[in-house]
């Protein structure tokens, strides 16, 4: 980072009780190079006071709306206000609350995914082109070293022509609603009005579908998917499963659950090429699988010498010292904050950034509204909007 002060980060949402507010806290923090300034930590005023008192923020600088927050940061002297803003908030939201601080001349970085439908996605894509700022969605998967070394795979050609693409996403957190325990998740992802038209594709079967885009670069053409929801009285999906054609040839299956009954957070990946295939798997992060015709099944591990620049840039540890889901995330932070720091320097925006940008949000948006559009069809092969 060129910048001679770390950056300034303000927040929206994240506030007491929010479990990924704080793992979008300690990421940040990892490097040494961002520090929390100013928030609005919730939309009741007073829970946001009172989050702000926990983390040790100036009074003067923890807002009672995202609004307030955005105009009162502007107003402040150059050399005070934040650099950028995370928005850790409910699907609904995301667009106005990014909108208010691209507009007011700050950087964003945002969870996914990034809007409630597709056309509020392309309403915020013109916002950000139009801003110059850096704008981030935080798809965490694709800041795993191995995953980053998959990609080089790719690119590089040693699995020759791809042929064949396997994305899971099992959970099975929710399979306990089933028999009346609601307990956690009886949550805001099954309510329509916030969470959209999807709760375990939108939730879920995006990080499935944008870490394939990821590490194959291939582009989905057409799909047909089957979505259920097993929890009785539920109204959004808990379970679904998409044949993917992506452009060039490919084919794809992409299955995402949170009733898969064992499974805690058990995302993986498998690609076939004419030369060879690769295997990742999130619960175990550090190791990316080779496997070839009449050759043995080679494992290579984080942390090593023979792996890809990419690769070890993005490596924190020695290999042998686990990193993983923090780590993941804190390297999102860490791509966005090296282009933040670039344009409040004056310099332009990265051509090709390491951290996933408002079109991966797009098409995020875009697997959402086709696998919902194929589901009630009754499974029927649907094409992907051209974005």
């Amino acid at each position: 980072m060129n910048l001679n002060r770390k950056l300034r980060m303000g927040m929206v949402g994240g506030g007491r009780g929010a479990f990924i507010g704080s793992v979008h806290r300690m990421a940040a923090a990892l490097d040494g190079q961002i520090e929390l300034t100013a928030g609005c930590f919730s939309a009741d005023a007073e829970k946001s006071r009172l989050s702000g008192a926990d983390l040790r923020l100036d009074p003067a600088r923890v807002y009672g709306t995202y609004q307030e927050m955005a105009k009162r940061e502007a107003a402040l002297p150059a050399g005070q206000r934040i650099d950028f803003v995370s928005i850790v908030t409910r699907n609904n939201t995301h667009v106005a609350i990014a909108k208010a601080f691209l507009e007011a001349g700050f950087n964003v970085i945002c969870d996914k995914p990034v809007a409630f439908n597709l056309a509020e996605a392309r309403k915020l894509k013109a916002i950000v082109q139009k801003s110059g700022k850096v704008f981030a969605l935080t798809h965490n998967y694709t800041g795993y070293p191995m995953v980053k070394e998959a990609r080089e795979w790719v690119r590089a050609g040693k699995l020759g022509q791809l042929l064949k693409v396997v994305v899971e996403y099992p959970q099975g957190y929710a399979i306990t609603a089933i028999a009346g325990g609601e307990g956690k998740i009886a949550n805001w992802r099954m309510d329509p009005s916030i969470a959209g038209i999807s709760n375990c594709m939108a939730d879920i079967g995006t990080h499935a579908t944008n870490l394939a885009r990821f590490i194959t670069g291939l582009e989905i053409e057409e799909l047909c998917a089957d979505l259920n929801t097993f929890i009785p009285g539920r109204l959004l999906d808990d379970d679904g499963t998409c044949l993917l054609r992506f452009k060039g040839g490919a084919r794809g299956l992409l299955f995402a659950s949170q009733i898969s009954s064992g499974d805690e957070n058990n995302l993986n990946i498998r690609v076939w090429g004419t030369q060879g295939s690769l295997q990742w798997h999130q619960e175990n992060p550090d190791e990316l699988i080779w496997k070839a015709v009449n050759e043995p099944h080679q494992i290579h591990r984080r942390g090593n010498s023979y792996l890809a620049p990419i690769t070890q840039k993005y490596s924190r540890t020695p290999f042998g010292h686990p990193e993983a889901f923090i780590e993941a995330f804190a390297n999102v932070y860490r791509a966005a904050a090296d282009a933040i720091a670039d344009v409040q320097s004056g310099k332009p925006l990265p051509k090709n950034p390491e951290y996933p940008t408002i079109d991966a949000g797009l098409e995020g948006m875009a697997f959402i509204e086709s696998v919902v559009k194929s589901s009630k069809a009754g499974a029927k092969w649907v094409k992907f909007p051209r974005l």
